[in-house]
């Protein structure tokens, strides 16, 4: 993920004069840089922001859609384990038997946790049919809108806690980003625009504009350090096993899934004979 480079403002040079530049005090100067790393920083944030958003929900459609069918192949590789373990006696079978058993074997709180997808017989109707040659219900879609990233865009540049003039402010920007973060990630564009008829009712927010060398200088290092950590976090993003699924189809994520669903369901079909094999 590349941070986006974004032009200086017009009319936000903040020397207060038109002559020669060489005439602008070294504050002015430095003040404009900080606008800039700030202006910066916060499409970076969003740019992090909407990543971690999209590899969530690409997260839950991989699970909702694929988790059965992983979970299929663990029963069938644990059933063919017990299949060939029964039939040499072997100790050294009898054990894999064991280790591919307890792969499958039910968590504390897992029922809990998937018991709305999860059926009677432990498997969903959408894992039945890919498992069939029934219509498969397609997952349901969490990814953002278009207009959902517009709004939620337009509010992080808004309402972001970096602009604050005030530890007061700050907080109030920070729970109300956090309501919006909530938003954005769920896809709710109708709470989305409420938030931003609540923001704009409520006190304008003011640019932060120290005055002081010292105090620009330490905003530039506290900026500087956001950034890297805002990279680490990136990274892992990119770096994830879903992460890096997500860049291998940015466009179309639905087909990567379908895709994999084809190769896990040839794996099925194998497992299958190969267990027949056996009861044969």
């Amino acid at each position: 993920m590349s941070e986006q480079t974004v032009p200086e403002e017009p009319g936000t040079s903040g020397t207060g004069t038109s002559g020669d530049p060489g005439d602008e005090r070294p504050e002015a100067r430095l003040d404009r840089a900080v606008r800039a790393a700030e202006r910066a920083l916060i499409e970076f944030e969003i740019a992090v922001e909407t990543f971690r958003v999209e590899v969530e929900n690409f997260s839950r459609l991989h699970h909702q859609k694929l988790g059965p069918m992983y979970s299929r192949l663990d029963e069938l590789d644990a059933l063919i384990a017990e299949a060939k373990a029964a039939r040499t006696g072997d100790p050294e079978d009898l054990r894999r038997a064991r280790d591919a058993r307890s792969l499958v074997m039910p968590m504390p709180g897992v029922d809990e946790l998937f018991h709305d997808w999860l059926g009677s017989d432990g498997i969903s109707d959408d894992a039945a049919a890919m498992l069939t040659e029934r219509p498969v219900r397609p997952p349901e879609r969490v990814r953002p809108s278009e207009e959902v990233r517009r709004l939620y865009r337009e509010l992080v540049r808004q309402a972001h806690p970096d602009l604050a003039q005030d530890e007061a402010e700050r907080e109030r920007r920070d729970e109300f980003i956090a309501r919006v973060n909530a938003a954005y990630g769920r896809g709710e564009e109708q709470l989305l625009r409420e938030l931003a008829e609540e923001w704009a009712a409520g006190p304008a927010p003011e640019a932060a504009r120290p005055s002081e060398s010292e105090e620009l200088y330490a905003r530039l290092e506290w900026l500087a350090r956001r950034k890297e950590l805002l990279a680490m976090v990136a990274k892992e993003l990119e770096d994830s096993a879903i992460g890096s699924m997500l860049r291998m189809a940015p466009d179309d994520p639905d087909r990567l899934l379908d895709d994999i669903a084809e190769q896990l369901l040839a794996q099925v079909s194998e497992r299958e004979a190969e267990l027949a094999g056996f009861a044969g």
